[in-house]
């Protein structure tokens, strides 16, 4: 299939327009393809002109182009050449068949080893509606949408608009309600005999959807589900004049989905482990719940109003990122998610920004040159690091100025397309300040200023300087403490208000604050550094700040100089044990345990300081889960229970567990703790593939597959390895999801030895398999089956031998150079560990 370049869109764009699409699939030819028959209209503004139709198609049996057949055998490599149109009116009509996907690229088809029931979904976006439908792929062809769907009669056909069934119930035939404008990757079909909950809110038909083995489980949390959507749906109709632009809102939660949501109007789709099915801590039910507050602002921002092109992505992604956290915090009882999204998300720009492949928020347009590159730009910048922009551009602008100029943007290109100079625009008159400027400082640089405070002290009092590496002004808070030396307590004083670069001192009267804590309030992008004074008070205190948000701050600004080489990972480990037990809020206890087991534990220190780290975790569990003995944290518990599992080295404790049932004082063992426990055991070498397959028989549900095939692999035995390694790398036949468990199974630091050999097989397999079987696998194979554990100069030359001569596809490519990268870092930390000590955080 040949990769859409920007210069071939424009090309297209400037010669044609789009009227309608209307689109007839037929799924019902059997478990390998359907049927696809779509007819487009379109107006040729020039004649002469020569273009083409995009379609990925099994087989394609009929090309006419206004009523004359056209010649099949010219489709090549995914496209067909439209030569020669004159100008006016014309309809390509195309019918083909199409193959179903396993890897949640076009139309995924998945059978659910529950029941044995089928569910089929589209995931259009970004550059995959061609394996659905012939279509003119760019998202600023926008176009109406009627579909038609033929399905087995007994199914439920969801879509963009209302869909109601036609002709005799027996004939399976399904009408959707015509959309408005909208682009092709967000067309979208859901289809399958799905358990559904519905209601009416503002007029409008709401409804959740998930397959039938999960059905008691969605209607657990239908009510919660509701009560989010349409809290949400509220609030956005406050703050926007423009109302909702579609006929319905569902939300179907689908299986072995690659994103984590898509934002299809009238049809937002939903990976299924958002239905729970298991316990789960408040921090992950918030996730949830900014899930579904992110994808309704892409209604707005992305569905209404649309990006020219992928350089503007950002117009998208970052939006929304912002708004789910902000709206949540606004309509519902969710009232930390900032410090949610400072543990979770921002981290995950942080990171994103500091390797090679970084690239500006807004990039310039030559700097994605086609789809394959826009396809790279899904990731921390374009989300959190934009989300973290959007939130200063916000403390900068003031909120009323910053929705006015939403307002207004909205209103000139509803149903149309948008670049970042409409948008900056739109801020700019409403807010009357030079926001094109602000744009360039923001937007289009790459990289993480850092601000580090100075702190000197006289007879009369004390002086605070900021020294700023970067070239981005901030708006931002400095949190001023004292420590109560009886209560251990952190007292804030009245903070200061920063800008940088303007502001160089501040000079006050008295003794220094004990901590200086810099972006307090997290309302700018800037990695901070500590005075000495400060990190002391930190290592003594820190479970003392009595704000969520100003902690996760602080345990962030840790992470980020461990992973400078600044804070060594053993002093890291020493906060963690002083002061996590005490801490209140879930988000971050979860953040920071799975940072310290993920990157310090398994990367960061050598082999031989591995086992006290994960004792020191284990350690810290047991405390939480002895102060949460009496029930009053479900949450705290169940993060400690979960980490514990995934540290300890005593299996029989983990086997007790399981013949039990439960944990003592609880939680019960639910499916997804129960294969959690089976997987350490199984790395500990004290289960066989026979008690797999008996927990298997007790959950034998998808998940219980993936579960199943994560333990497979991660038992410390050759003929277990090579029986893994065939599924991954000699089969084509794995789903993204099983493939994923797989990989994550494989490699694990207890295992090293028997892993030796593995390393120089793993990166050339990897192209070839990425080669085989596309970007979904690459990503899933080259980055949960990296072999993160091996932290060593050789590992680091096969993957840059393999980087160098082996031509891995873009998506693979990305993927092993930031794999990479930090790898690099690792042994960075690792090198400087001898030297850093708590002085040197500033």
């Amino acid at each position: 299939m040949s990769v859409l370049t920007r210069d071939e869109a424009q090309n297209r764009a400037a010669r044609i327009g789009l009227r309608r699409y209307t689109i007839d699939l037929d799924l019902t030819r059997g478990a390998e393809v359907f049927g696809s028959t779509t007819s487009v209209r379109l107006c040729v503004l020039e004649a002469g002109t020569d273009t083409f139709i995009e379609l990925e198609a099994a087989a394609l049996h009929r090309i006419a182009l206004d009523g004359n057949e056209l010649d099949p055998t010219l489709y090549a490599d995914g496209r067909y050449p439209l030569t020669g149109l004159g100008e006016g009116e014309h309809e390509v009509l195309v019918e083909a068949d199409m193959y179903y996907s396993r890897t949640g690229e076009g139309m995924h088809r998945f059978t659910d080893p529950a029941d044995g029931e089928t569910y089929l979904y589209t995931m259009c976006c970004m550059s995959d509606a061609p394996k659905v439908f012939a279509c003119f792929d760019q998202p600023d062809l926008k176009a109406v949408f009627e579909v038609t769907v033929t399905a087995p009669p007994e199914w439920t056909v969801l879509g963009n608009g209302v869909a109601t069934r036609v002709g005799d119930t027996a004939d399976g035939r399904w009408q959707l309600a015509p959309t408005q404008p909208i682009s092709t990757y967000l067309m979208a079909v859901a289809a399958g005999p799905w358990h559904s909950v519905r209601t009416r809110h503002a007029g409008l038909p709401f409804g959740l959807h998930v397959r039938r083995s999960l059905g008691a489980y969605l209607d657990a949390d239908a009510d919660e589900l509701f009560d989010i959507t349409r809290r949400c749906f509220d609030r956005y109709h406050e703050i926007f004049d423009e109302p909702y632009p579609f006929d319905s809102y569902d939300q179907a939660f689908v299986p072995e989905f690659n994103s984590g949501a898509m934002e299809n109007p009238g049809l937002v789709t939903f990976r299924d482990q958002f239905v729970f099915r298991s316990a789960v801590t408040e921090g992950e039910r918030q996730s949830r719940a900014m899930v579904i507050a992110h994808e309704m602002a892409h209604m707005w921002f992305g569905d209404l109003v649309t990006m020219r092109w992928w350089d503007d992505i950002w117009l998208n992604e970052s939006f929304a990122e912002y708004m789910g956290f902000q709206i949540l915090t606004e309509a519902t009882g969710y009232t930390d998610t900032w410090a949610d999204f400072g543990v979770r998300r921002k981290s995950w720009g942080y990171d994103a920004d500091q390797r090679p492949s970084t690239h500006p928020v807004a990039p310039e347009p030559d700097g994605v040159p086609d789809t394959a590159a826009a396809r790279l730009n899904f990731d921390g910048i374009s989300y959190a690091k934009g989300a973290s922009a959007l939130r200063q551009l916000v403390a900068w602008l003031g909120e009323q100025h910053f929705f006015a100029g939403i307002n207004d943007h909205f209103t000139l290109h509803r149903f149309g397309n948008a670049t970042l100079a409409d948008f900056i625009d739109a801020l700019a008159r409403a807010s009357g300040r030079p926001v094109p400027e602000w744009a360039d400082a923001w937007l289009r640089t790459t990289g993480v200023d850092t601000l580090t405070p100075q702190i000197s002290e006289g007879p009369d009092g004390w002086e605070l300087r900021l020294p700023h590496e970067g070239s981005r002004p901030h708006q931002l808070t400095i949190g001023c403490y004292d420590l109560d030396a009886d209560t251990g307590r952190l007292v804030p004083r009245t903070p200061l208000r920063w800008n940088v670069p303007e502001d160089e001192t501040h000079t006050a009267a008295g003794r220094r604050p004990d901590l200086v804590l810099v972006n307090d309030g997290d309302y700018s992008y800037v990695k901070i550094g500590f005075d000495e004074r400060s990190w002391q008070t930190i290592a003594a205190a820190l479970s003392g700040l009595p704000d969520a948000l100003s902690r996760a701050v602080v345990w962030n600004a840790a992470r980020d100089l461990v992973r400078d080489g600044k804070l060594a990972p053993t002093d890291y480990l020493d906060v963690l044990r002083a002061h996590l037990p005490r801490e209140s809020d879930v988000v971050i206890v979860q953040g920071v345990l799975a940072f310290a087991r993920g990157q310090i534990a398994d990367r960061y220190l050598p082999a031989e300081q591995r086992p006290a780290a994960l004792a020191t975790l284990v350690d810290t569990c047991r405390e939480l889960l002895a102060r949460t003995a009496d029930g009053s944290a479900p949450g705290l518990r169940l993060a400690a229970v979960q980490t514990l599992a995934d540290s300890t080295a005593d299996p029989a404790e983990l086997g007790d567990w399981l013949a039990a049932g439960a944990v003592p004082d609880g939680p019960e063992l639910d499916p997804e703790l129960r294969w959690r426990l089976l997987l350490r055991r199984s790395v500990l070498g004290a289960v066989t593939l026979a008690d797999i397959e008996e927990e298997l028989v007790r959950d034998s549900s998808a998940t219980g597959q993936e579960g199943a095939a994560r333990c497979r692999a991660a038992l410390p035995d050759v003929a277990a390895k090579e029986a893994a390694w065939a599924e991954l790398f000699d089969k084509d036949d794995l789903s993204t999801y099983l493939a994923t468990a797989t990989a994550e199974g494989f490699w694990q630091p207890e295992q090293h030895e028997l892993l030796r050999a593995y390393l120089a097989r793993y990166f050339p397999a990897v192209a070839d398999l990425a080669a085989r079987r596309g970007p979904a696998i690459a990503q899933a194979v080259g980055r949960f089956g990296f072999p993160h554990h091996a932290v060593d100069e050789q590992t680091l030359r096969l993957g840059e031998d393999c980087l160098r001569e082996a031509n891995p596809i873009p998506a693979l490519r990305r993927r092993f150079a930031d794999e990479l990268d930090d790898l690099r870092r690792a042994l960075r930390v690792r090198a400087a560990q001898a030297t850093a000590t708590p002085a040197t955080a500033g």
